[in-house]
């Protein structure tokens, strides 16, 4: 994630401010919502902690991701952010599946509610939403600030068809409107974190970032001249918008100075063409069926690896 310093000032400004207000609105919703006997406000309550939750996870990705890569953490601490997006997500779901068995079990023993507060509350909620959601969709575009924004807007929807509900029990007294919403408002917080789990679990288990192909990028590099096999080729995500990549390829057994004309090329073809800036490449002369399948164990590497390789073998 390419953090730069202007926009992450007014992230975290946005962040803060945001934060604060979600927070005091939770309170005031939970408490609304067991004085008026409203699930559907309850359920609202939970949306928005896990608001909060998903603001104060993102506010410290992005405090995180500011801070420079160091030799403890050597590529800085973009993971942070992404397994931020994750734990907030689970927690989602957690809370969805709560709400959907509180909501069955008023179906059965319906409770009364009271819809003028529930309308009230639900109206204030809709313009707070509606605020923070423009305030986070100016200031950046990240996976983090991606995850908020579609919260808030759920959110927004969300609380407007609590006010419609409350209108609708107020005319016309059916208490089951309260939990058909809650179980709405669960599929909702349980479809919106469902996507981030997928998308921050890939990155987490170094799946093949979202939109690349292995196969595109061995095919590009064996165009380029001198490569002569591309193997043991491996992608990774660092942060949500920064790729990784680790390969072997086979070249001729010449002088360093002309293979380091093929690293290059190589690595200005995975920039422009992959937008891969974080590469390491081992070159070989050697093809590796000699050298046991290439998939070496770390031990036998550095009791043989060495002297397979001759002067063509060199570390970027």
């Amino acid at each position: 994630m390419h953090v730069h310093a202007a926009p992450t000032g007014k992230m975290q400004n946005a962040l803060r401010i945001s934060l604060g207000v979600t927070l005091a609105y939770v309170l005031v919703t939970l408490f609304a919502g067991m004085r008026a006997h409203s699930l559907a406000l309850i359920s609202e309550a939970g949306h928005n902690a896990s608001d909060a939750l998903a603001l104060l996870l993102s506010f410290v990705a992005v405090h995180f991701q500011t801070r420079p890569a160091n030799d403890r953490k050597t590529f800085g601490y973009q993971r942070a952010g992404v397994l931020a997006a994750f734990l907030n997500a689970l927690t989602l779901v957690a809370i969805s599946i709560w709400i959907g068995v509180e909501a069955i079990g008023r179906f059965a023993a319906p409770v009364s509610v009271q819809p003028r507060v529930m309308m009230i509350v639900a109206a204030v909620g809709v313009v707070m939403n509606g605020c923070i959601a423009a305030l986070l969709s100016r200031s950046g575009d990240d996976v983090n600030m991606r995850a908020v924004f579609i919260h808030m807007l759920g959110d927004t929807l969300s609380t407007a068809a609590v006010i419609a509900g409350g209108a609708a029990i107020f005319f016309t007294g059916m208490s089951w409107i309260d939990p058909a919403l809650s179980l709405c408002i669960a599929a909702l917080i349980l479809w919106s974190s469902f996507g981030i789990v997928k998308e921050t679990l890939n990155i987490l288990l170094e799946g093949t970032p979202r939109g690349l192909s292995l196969e595109q990028i061995r095919v590009e590099l064996e165009t380029i001249e001198g490569v002569e096999d591309v193997h043991d080729l491996h992608v990774w995500s660092l942060g949500s918008q920064t790729h990784a990549l680790a390969t072997h390829i086979r070249i001729a057994d010449i002088l360093p100075s002309e293979s380091a004309r093929i690293l290059d090329a190589i690595n200005g073809r995975l920039r422009d063409r992959f937008h891969i800036h974080h590469t390491t490449i081992q070159f070989e002369h050697v093809g590796c069926e000699v050298e046991h399948g290439c998939v070496m164990a770390v031990e036998e590497l550095s009791a043989h690896g060495h002297h397979h390789h001759g002067p063509g073998h060199h570390h970027h």
